[in-house]
Formats: structure tokens, sequence, C-alpha cells
């Protein structure tokens, strides 16, 4: 039941902290420049999220050929930038992950 309570609470504090700031946005004209600016927010946020997983696995740069989040997110780039496919890209990172894992694990 604290659980349960506790999902409410901080359900309810998000929205009371969102819902008035969206209803205020609503009803007024936002600048164009601000909405090329906020273009580039979800990149960013993907970025600040997985840049650091992916050269800090342990906490230390590693740039090594060891490293298996930094092999896969490079193959999973370059099959992102050639084929365009979400689902094959996550799909293709994630078997050269676990692969690099097994082949190289220590």
């Amino acid at each position: 039941m604290n659980e349960l309570l506790l999902i409410v609470g901080m359900a309810a504090v998000t929205m009371a902290t969102r819902i008035p700031v969206l209803v205020w946005l609503s009803k007024r004209k936002l600048p164009e420049g601000l909405f090329r600016a906020l273009h580039y927010v979800p990149p960013a946020v993907l970025a600040a999220i997985i840049v650091p997983a992916v050269l800090l696995p342990e906490g230390m740069l590693a740039l090594g050929w060891d490293n298996a989040p930094l092999v896969a997110g490079f193959v999973a780039v370059l099959v992102s930038w050639r084929t365009r496919n979400l689902l094959l890209t996550i799909l293709v990172g994630m078997a050269v992950f676990l692969a690099w894992r097994v082949v190289f694990s220590p």
C-alpha cells in the first residue's frame, strides 16, 4: 500500500508542476525560434544518457576494443545510418553487444 501511495504522490507532484505551465503556454503564441530550438532537445537528452554509458561503462574512460558498449554503439550507428530502421538498429546493436561480451569477457 505504501508503494501505491508513493507512486500516486509522485504522479500528483509531477502533474501539479507541469499542468499550470502547459495551460499558461497554450494561451500564448511562442516565437518560431523557440520551436526550432526545442527540435534539438530529444537528441541532446538521448546523447546525455547514452554517451556516459558507452564511454564510461565502469566510471572511467574506456576507448579500447574490450569496451562492448562502445563497439555495439558504433555498429548501431552504422546500421542506423545505412538502413534508417530503428528495430534493426536495436536488434543488431544488442546482438553485437552480447556477442562481444561473450567473446571478449575477461
